[in-house]
């Protein structure tokens, strides 16, 4: 592949927020492939190509182009004057629910939820609106971390958290030599985050704060350990990007009035 061309989809890549992993996760591919593309060792087939074009909203002879004028103009890819039916229009035409290794991830139409071992990332209507954590990618480059509600950092009250921490503690403390239930009683800590965004999401009337893929992982693990029914309760974690898109529309009516 040209080396500009591999240059400007590492451009483009950086310029949408997507880190290698989560590209290659759009594109069913391994991050290898997406590695290999960047550094002109290979080239995207065309399925691929027009799959890339599609997501960077840019045409395939902008995206397979020599001339690297444009894009060193510094030319925002986005333009304000383009109308919300061109834009939707250039959306990738594909949704998808993936739920492996390095999280969950949904998409519908312009609404995204991705659940990764940094945090959670909620897009809505092509727009970040929430992040807890750096965001679901793995990239360095994704943020400080912390809870952020349509680019604003919420001032999260850690102190709440080290009191339930403690009080957590004690209880594990207490059902561990009481009654010897080390195990499975340490998922007792999960009710942390749980308790905390459920105040904060009260706090702040925004319903997406609240941890809600924390406690259906609480409660298949307590329905696993306890109760021995692991399946089929793993379906429910079907039901947290059906969460989070309730979440959001009760959210936007909250702040209407």
């Amino acid at each position: 592949m040209n080396i500009e061309i591999a240059n400007r989809l590492v451009e483009l890549r950086k310029k949408r927020g997507f880190s290698q992993e989560a590209l290659a996760e759009k594109l069913g591919i391994s991050r290898q492939a997406v590695s290999k593309w960047e550094r002109a060792e290979s080239s995207p087939d065309t399925s691929n190509l027009i799959t890339l074009a599609k997501l960077y909203n840019v045409s395939l002879d902008e995206l397979l182009a020599t001339d690297q004028e444009k894009f060193e103009s510094g030319a925002p890819i986005y333009k304000e004057d383009i109308s919300d039916s061109a834009v939707e229009e250039k959306e990738p035409d594909y949704d998808y629910v993936n739920i492996s290794w390095n999280g969950i991830h949904y998409k519908e139409g312009r609404e995204e939820v991705h659940i990764g071992w940094r945090g959670l990332h909620i897009i809505e209507d092509g727009k970040e609106t929430l992040r807890i954590g750096k965001g679901y990618g793995f990239d360095s480059d994704m943020g400080e971390g912390g809870i952020w509600v349509e680019g604003k950092e919420l001032n999260h009250n850690w102190r709440v958290d080290g009191v339930l921490l403690l009080i957590t503690l004690g209880i594990y403390l207490w059902i561990g030599f009481e009654y010897s239930l080390w195990h499975p009683g340490w998922i007792v800590f999960l009710t942390v985050p749980v308790i905390s965004t459920f105040v904060h999401a009260i706090k702040w009337k925004n319903a997406n704060i609240f941890a809600y893929p924390v406690l259906i992982f609480l409660g298949y693990l307590y329905f696993g350990f306890v109760e021995e029914i692991w399946h089929p309760t793993w379906l429910a974690f079907f039901t947290i990007p059906v969460y989070y898109f309730l979440a959001g529309k009760i959210t936007e009516k909250e702040n209407d009035f």
